[in-house]
């Protein structure tokens, strides 16, 4: 039995979320999207610290030049920590009040990939597809590059940077677009589709073989599946809202796991950071050069 270890803390994520390892810090980042939290976790004892933040934040990523950049419900902003400041890069969505950003991933070539998704208070059988896949160039440029998704959620690269996965997590659809040499997606193809009545796929990432991890909210588990799309194992996790999943440490052989607590104040576990052993090793995750 694979072994789950939840980190204990005085606290639980309303809506854990945006895992990030940080080599440069040696620390684990992670957010609080409704909680409007950026938490921090030192990986050599463990210390916890976290942020506030004005609004709904869905990731962070670091900057190659030092900082970070963090995706708020009106944008994209840079981040310094010490002392804390934001300052504005974009709004991709101005014509989408309704929207937030969700998840996204840095590439090879420095750029963010983040997808969106409808901020509503009514279930979310009702949200539109007002979601969107947007890429943010260094130089501060911002492309719609996929749209009509409902809740946008991943993304991931492959090992060699030539496959970009990203998903529907409302549909419980998983598409994979090829990377070309200049950079651009080819077609959306569809990869993988899933019953959301037994879990949705939530947050994803490649470990150094090419596997594509998969967080599964409402599923209880997370999931490794093959470059060809078979199934290679889960891990099953004793609450059932996981939502992210990233490698972390100095050999990139330690998993860790968000969860929501959104919902279930029965669950001591729902909204618990958890660390897993995986029996894989990951990528380093690439920084944004803008």
């Amino acid at each position: 039995m694979t072994a789950v270890r939840p980190i204990l803390r005085d606290t639980r994520d309303v809506l854990g979320e945006g895992l990030l390892w940080s080599a440069r810090e040696n620390a684990l980042f992670w957010t609080d999207i409704l909680g409007r939290k950026l938490w921090r976790m030192s990986l050599a004892d463990e210390q916890i610290s976290h942020w506030d933040m004005p609004e709904a934040i869905g990731w962070i990523i670091e900057r190659t030049r030092g900082g970070f950049v963090v995706g708020l419900q009106s944008g994209f902003y840079r981040l310094d920590l010490e002392p804390f400041r934001l300052e504005l890069i974009g709004n991709p969505q101005p014509d989408r009040p309704g929207n937030r950003l969700n998840d996204a991933k840095a590439d090879a070539r420095g750029r963010i990939w983040a997808g969106s998704m409808p901020f509503a208070d009514q279930p979310s059988t009702n949200w539109p597809a007002s979601g969107a896949l947007y890429c943010l160039d260094p130089s501060g440029e911002i492309t719609r590059y996929d749209d009509g998704i409902t809740i946008a959620n991943g993304p991931a690269f492959s090992p060699d940077g030539t496959v970009l996965y990203h998903t529907d997590s409302r549909i419980g659809q998983v598409w994979t677009f090829a990377v070309n040499a200049d950079g651009t997606l080819g077609p959306r193809k569809p990869h993988l589709q899933f019953d959301t009545s037994k879990g949705a796929p939530d947050g994803m990432t490649c470990d150094r073989d090419g596997g594509l991890w998969i967080a599964f909210y409402n599923g209880s588990k997370v999931a490794r599946f093959n470059p060809d799309g078979r199934l290679d194992r889960e891990i099953a996790l004793p609450t059932p809202q996981i939502t992210n999943v990233c490698f972390a440490g100095a050999d990139l052989s330690r998993m860790f796991v968000t969860s929501a607590a959104d919902g279930r104040s029965d669950d001591p576990l729902a909204g618990a950071l958890f660390e897993i052993e995986a029996g894989a090793v990951g990528v380093l995750p690439h920084r944004y050069l803008g």
